[in-house]
């Protein structure tokens, strides 16, 4: 089995963004790069991005955020927009950091933040890579399993150590051996953070204005999409049980600067089960290596 460094030591801040804080931690020199995290339980930047930080870093300054509702960054994410919610935040962490530009990598609900940013601002955005992002059709047809797991782990019975494993074991990944035991624990211990229990940042929209907020939450739905300049890849794992492989598919054929690498036998956390792969592309691709 492959080995993996742990990441490099960073430098960590915690920046007040229009009245809210995001933690950021940073490695490297060279173009800058922000790695926005998936929206799982107990999910986090330096977490989700261990197995590519080091290798990022030897040619990009690489900036991983906890996105707003998560790790160290302030609770809650508004419900009624929450991607548009999560790319204004990150916008504005790159004017606290003094970046026009920069390269965005984002996974799952992270991907959705980047997707939403680049749309609603792409002269901030050089290049982009996305794995498996949110809101690409998966409103129009009944949540996958792995979705409805994710969504469902703060309801009924509330959260548990079983339900997060069962979620990352079944849904996340296709080989489940491939996920340490000591992943489970520490994104269990961050997942009932009494605050993140108060407000879980990703939540099945209900209410008066839940249909509003499902177009809202639908990429498939923005006219945007056929005209976006910002070169993207898409990476999407073949098996992933969380949001259905044909989004990349959809992307590739909507984006005019969009590329599609679809990879076997690998479930939702591609840049996990595949960190070589994964390093190995996203640093030729950002790089202009295509």
């Amino acid at each position: 089995m492959t080995t993996y460094a742990a990441p490099p030591s960073m430098q960590e801040s915690l920046l007040d963004v229009a009245g809210k804080k995001i933690f950021v931690a940073e490695t490297g020199d060279g173009p800058p790069v922000l790695l926005l995290h998936g929206g799982g339980p107990g999910a986090s930047g330096v977490s989700n991005y261990a197995r590519n930080i080091g290798e990022l870093a030897k040619e990009y300054r690489v900036i991983v955020p906890d996105l707003l509702g998560y790790g160290r960054s302030t609770k809650g994410v508004d419900g009624a927009d929450p991607f548009g919610h999560l790319a204004d935040g990150v916008r504005g962490l790159m004017d606290q950091l003094g970046l026009q530009r920069a390269h965005l990598v984002g996974n799952s609900y992270g991907g959705a933040a980047a997707l939403r940013l680049a749309l609603d601002a792409p002269d901030r955005v050089d290049r982009m890579v996305l794995m498996g992002p949110g809101g690409i059709g998966t409103t129009r047809a009944l949540p996958t399993p792995g979705l409805s797991s994710l969504l469902n782990y703060y309801s009924g019975d509330g959260p548990s150590r079983l339900k997060l494993e069962r979620f990352i074991r079944t849904y996340l990944v296709f080989n489940a051996a491939d996920v340490p035991d000591s992943v489970i624990d520490a994104r269990y211990e961050a997942s009932i953070d009494p605050e993140v229990v108060a407000a879980p940042p990703l939540r099945r929209p209900s209410g008066p204005n839940a249909l509003r907020t499902l177009w809202k939450m639908d990429f498939t739905r923005d006219r945007r999409l056929d005209r976006l300049p910002v070169p993207t890849l898409v990476l999407w794992g073949a098996a992933d049980q969380v949001n259905r492989p044909a989004g990349g598919r959809m992307l590739a054929a909507r984006m005019p600067n969009c590329d599609l690498y679809e990879v076997a036998n690998t479930g939702h956390w591609v840049q996990f089960e595949r960190a070589e792969l994964f390093n190995r592309l996203c640093a030729d691709f950002l790089a202009g290596r295509r």
